[in-house]
């Protein structure tokens, strides 16, 4: 459950990263107030928040089993570990 959290925050926090980049490369105070005025990060956050709904799609159309399959739990055959499958 860790790997889909951490990507959806790397995701949520990329814009905001781009842009410090951005403003470091521009030889630019990166922490500078003045710099990220409030409708700035507005702009952002609704960018990561595509970034997020998009990836949301993107995954559960992408991903997972196909339609129709199904699972087989985890069990033990003639005294083996046979691990979950999909069938």
């Amino acid at each position: 459950m860790i790997r889909p959290a951490l990507t959806e925050m790397i995701l949520f926090i990329a814009p905001f990263v781009l842009y410090a980049l951005y403003l470091f490369a521009t030889r630019s105070t990166t922490f500078d107030p003045q710099h990220w005025p409030l409708s700035r990060i507005i702009t952002l956050a609704i960018l990561a928040l595509m970034l997020l709904i998009g990836s949301f799609f993107y995954f559960a159309h992408f991903s997972g089993a196909p339609p129709g399959s199904t699972y087989i739990p985890a069990h033990i055959e003639n005294g083996k570990f046979v691990p979950g499958t999909i069938k």
